[in-house]
């Protein structure tokens, strides 16, 4: 089993589950070199107050079109629904829904590289429970492996073998360029709001702008919030809009974060809980237990749909281990691990002995999930498959390769690109 990058492991990805060597290569050297489209049942717009829309967006994170939207047609960002954050380095379709608006009002909406489409009306907003899937199509480019096409193909059989990759999250969770997200939920989860509040602010990263990389230094250094409000340059949107709130309630670390959007303040507990899954995974590869079937003491969840439904849980013994691994080995059921969360129950076994193992060296508990100061920012926790089931497509061209794969909602493509090129990512800005 093959060590990843330090990149990687910075992020609890440890391993790969291909041993084919990887053959390098750049990701996003433009936006449409990573297309992305949502994959939804089919759904009816039979009327209703919530207007739909399909959107096609270039080089836009969805958090940012959401504000500029909401601006220009002069509404609160809480009329809007949608069901999952797309990469901004891209070319994305997604379905956002807007509360009481009317079509004619879109004409207000003029920003660059966006198109609408309107899908009809309906009583409920778009919410991520909507969602199956994406469909996605990435150029991997620059390979500098030898012979590409035939070293990708034994990477693809290899995944084709094990039945998919190990379900990391991946780097977009934490911050491509600023992988942050994970260590203010850490310090919230620890209860040291404050500490929270100016990891988020200012810890600086090497990808940033050296005017960003300047002021949060200086920030990180001094403490000093109307300082800082007068430095921050005006593209650090959400930074300047908690400096203003401490500049107005000093010393109130425990609300700065509700001036963010509800979506974006959950996720930093949330990129916490990632982290901590991917630590679990890892030592569940390193103890050699498999993913793509179960052993006694874990918890396994059902298929509805065909997909995983991590809602219809059940826990594996002794006595019916044979039976569950019949499902597991027709597609039916799937090993999960937790996203711990104040209400996680822990699994049994050698499972169990590798996530109470993570949560000591991390020094954390689940009731501490519920973070006393802010329980707006806490979680319950969850579960989520350890095995991620993919069939890519790949078609190589010189020193270029395109990759075809449909993922269910909530994983990454980045971690089908890591067992490719076995290097640390490369993202071109």
């Amino acid at each position: 089993m093959l060590a990843a990058t330090d990149q990687d492991r910075a992020l609890g990805m440890d391993y790969y589950v291909t041993d084919t060597p990887g053959c390098g290569g750049v990701i996003r050297t433009s936006p449409e070199d990573f297309q992305v489209e949502e994959v939804y049942e089919d759904l009816r717009y039979e009327g209703g107050r919530y207007l739909v829309l399909e959107v096609e967006k270039r080089d836009w994170d969805t958090h940012h079109l959401i504000r500029e939207m909401s601006r220009k047609l002069c509404i609160s960002q809480k009329r809007f629904g949608w069901a999952g954050t797309k990469d901004k380095r891209a070319v994305t379709c997604q379905r956002i829904s807007i509360m009481n608006l009317e079509e004619a009002e879109l004409n207000k909406i003029t920003l660059p590289d966006l198109k609408m489409r309107v899908l009809g009306r309906t009583n409920r907003g778009v919410s991520l429970g909507d969602l199956l899937g994406n469909r996605f199509r990435i150029t991997l480019r620059e390979l500098t492996c030898p012979e590409p096409e035939s070293r990708m193909a034994g990477i693809t059989e290899e995944i084709e073998a094990k039945r998919g990759v190990a379900n990391y999250f991946g780097v977009q969770r934490f911050g491509d360029t600023r992988p942050v997200t994970h260590k203010v939920g850490e310090a919230l989860v620890r209860g040291d709001i404050e500490e929270a509040v100016f990891i988020y602010l200012a810890m600086s990263f090497p990808g940033e702008l050296e005017r960003t990389k300047a002021v949060r230094a200086q920030l990180w250094e001094s403490r000093d919030i109307p300082a800082a409000l007068k430095s921050f340059p005006e593209y650090l949107h959400y930074e300047l809009a908690m400096l203003n709130y401490l500049a107005e309630h000093p010393g109130d670390y425990s609300h700065a974060f509700q001036v963010l959007s509800v979506n974006l303040r959950r996720l930093f507990v949330h990129a916490y809980q990632s982290y901590l899954f991917n630590k679990i995974l890892s030592r569940r590869l390193a103890a050699g237990l498999p993913l793509d079937r179960t052993v006694a003491g874990d918890v396994v969840c059902f298929a509805q749909g065909g997909l995983p439904d991590t809602n219809r849980l059940q826990a594996v013994t002794s006595e019916n281990l044979e039976a569950v691994n019949r499902l597991t080995g027709r597609g039916r059921a799937f090993v999960t691990l937790p996203l711990i969360g104040f209400e996680t129950a822990l699994a049994e076994g050698a499972e169990g002995e590798i996530e109470r193992s993570v949560l000591g060296d991390e020094n954390v508990i689940p009731e501490d999930f519920r973070i006393a100061a802010n329980p707006d920012l806490g979680s319950r926790g969850a579960r989520r498959t350890a095995l991620l089931q993919v069939s890519p497509k790949i078609k190589v061209k010189g020193r270029c390769a395109e990759l075809e794969f449909f993922l269910p909602k909530g994983s990454y493509a980045t971690v089908i690109l890591r067992e490719y090129t076995k290097s640390a990512t490369i993202i071109t800005e």
